[in-house]
């Protein structure tokens, strides 16, 4: 027996027109991902612009963008015998940033993370740890640095320390959550199958915390990063927030929003990898 199915010009049609939606659809959501953020930068700019032409406020305080280009491009070269800004380029200083931060970061979180998942598993560890994680959660890093000064030195000792306790409260509190929320009923259903505490752990309630854990980890390297500025307040040359600390201390707006707009950068650069290893990590997140 032959079984023949016969498409008609029709329905081919109708194939081509569904695809022809689909890529539209596609290069829409792409256009609205990619063109609304850079229509709000222009404009952003723009405006900047305006209210520095304007007259209304000193250059001191809204300079032109010539003069922030300018500043950047010094920060770039080399220039009446100087390099860059206090000896280094700008690439230079940041990558002094970024290794800070990624030090404070994977300890604080590692730290972080671990705790959390004892404080979920263990009650009365929750209850002993918990305001522990509050306090330092709501002081502000500069609360602390000067002590962290006094007991490590002006090295990077206290700056790394600094960001990882910073990067540590989040990630502790969003796993600790993440684990005392994971589904009771699979829970039960690997208790009824037979399976052990460390089982029921391993298998069910740890993957069950990885996207929320993810979510901490985000906070925590925003927090860290948001930190920077206070923890390359001694000694932070090189790096950008020892850039715009020095700056500031001579008016130099143009510095100090050019070390601004790096750290904003490179912070959403950060962001978007950790979306995209999280979206690889946690395929499931978001679906029914």
């Amino acid at each position: 027996m032959t079984l023949f199915v016969d498409v008609t010009p029709l329905e081919q049609g109708a194939e081509t027109e569904t695809g022809r939606r689909n890529g539209r659809s596609r290069w829409s959501e792409v256009g609205l991902q990619v063109g609304l953020p850079l229509l709000s930068l222009v404009l952003f700019l723009f405006l900047w612009q305006v209210a520095a032409v304007s007259g209304v406020w000193s250059e001191v305080f809204v300079p032109r963008l010539g003069t922030v280009w300018h500043a950047f491009l010094e920060m770039s070269t080399t220039h009446d015998g100087s390099i860059g800004y206090a000896g280094y380029y700008w690439w230079e200083h940041l990558y002094m940033t970024l290794r800070r931060v990624f030090v404070g970061v994977v300890v604080g979180v590692g730290v972080g993370v671990a705790l959390g998942l004892v404080m979920g598993s263990i009650p009365v560890l929750r209850r002993v740890l918990e305001p522990w994680l509050t306090f330092l959660r709501a002081l502000p890093p500069l609360a602390y640095f000067f002590l962290l000064v006094i007991w490590l030195g002006i090295d990077e000792a206290p700056k790394i320390t600094l960001l990882a306790l910073a990067a540590l409260p989040p990630a502790a509190v969003a796993t600790t959550a993440a684990v005392g929320a994971a589904p009771v009923a699979l829970i039960e259903a690997a208790r009824a199958l037979g399976a052990s505490r460390r089982d029921v752990l391993r298998d069910v309630v740890f993957p069950a915390s990885i996207p929320e854990t993810f979510t901490g980890i985000r906070l925590s390297v925003g927090i860290a990063y948001s930190s920077v500025v206070a923890a390359e307040l001694f000694n932070g040359i090189p790096g950008i927030g020892g850039v715009v600390k020095d700056a500031s201390n001579y008016n130099n707006t143009p510095v100090v929003l050019v070390g601004i707009a790096l750290i904003g950068f490179s912070g959403l650069v950060i962001d978007g990898v950790l979306r995209v290893i999280e979206h690889r990590a946690v395929p499931w997140r978001g679906k029914a």
